[in-house]
């Protein structure tokens, strides 16, 4: 074969590779977008938020995100923070690099002006002022007793014992329980109370009674409910035994 028919066969070889679409020995793979580099809030929302907020913002252990009450009464900041930084005392743990988390301060961004985007809604508080998303008085236990009872246990009971069927209408499940107040923070459970479980047929602050929830009464019935939360005795190595009591 002449040096010029060597020549002319190599380029069809190498357009036939071309147009089938053949991988050459030695060719890259397509690059797979980095971690970083991922800018769409849906794959962002599944892959750091849907565990714990739900599948579509709702039903989750945590908050329900997809609450547009919630969003009007937080506001973007307070959502930016929390993503970014976390909740303390919580499960929830921070997403921004510069605070131990894997995201950038652009994917935040765009986790925030997303659940605004998809779920807030525009006049949904009916014009009302609700109490301040985050506490701004100093509860008092005594009184969110008085108030959690008048309030909240037609539904929630205040320990595991179950309450008289003229009293509890609805069983929500104990709010003392000392394994759901050790993950839940005094935010989230304020949060709670002032935007509701939707998903789950809890009103917010205005549907309790035939007035709305002040944030005094708010404040008091997080303080009290705070103050049920048990603390473990840790024993130290050695310790005798009237020393561990």
């Amino acid at each position: 074969m002449s040096k010029t028919h060597r020549i002319a066969f190599a380029l069809a070889a190498l357009g036939s590779l071309s147009l089938a679409g053949c991988h050459a020995p030695g060719k890259p793979e397509p690059e797979v977008a980095r971690p970083e580099q991922l800018q769409d809030f849906a794959p962002l929302y599944k892959q750091n938020c849907a565990a714990c907020h739900g599948e579509e913002g709702r039903s989750g252990l945590a908050v329900s995100l997809a609450n547009p009450v919630y969003i009007a009464i937080a506001g973007k900041q307070a959502i930016l923070n929390a993503t970014a930084k976390g909740g303390p005392g919580a499960l929830m743990p921070a997403f921004a690099r510069k605070h131990g988390g894997t995201l950038t301060d652009q994917q935040v961004e765009i986790l925030a002006e997303g659940i605004i985007h998809h779920w807030g809604r525009s006049g949904v508080l009916g014009g009302e002022t609700p109490p301040s998303y985050a506490a701004t008085l100093t509860g008092d236990t005594s009184a969110g007793e008085t108030a959690f009872h008048a309030y909240c246990a037609r539904c929630h009971s205040a320990s595991n014992e179950s309450q008289p069927a003229s009293v509890k209408k609805i069983d929500a499940g104990s709010l003392t329980d000392p394994s759901y107040l050790a993950l839940i923070s005094d935010q989230s459970l304020r949060s709670t109370i002032l935007s509701g479980r939707p998903d789950e047929g809890m009103p917010d602050w205005r549907g309790f009674t035939s007035h709305p929830l002040t944030d005094q009464q708010i404040t008091d019935i997080v303080a009290w409910l705070a103050s049920q939360r048990k603390t473990e005795k840790i024993s130290r190595p050695g310790a005798s035994q009237g020393a561990q009591q």
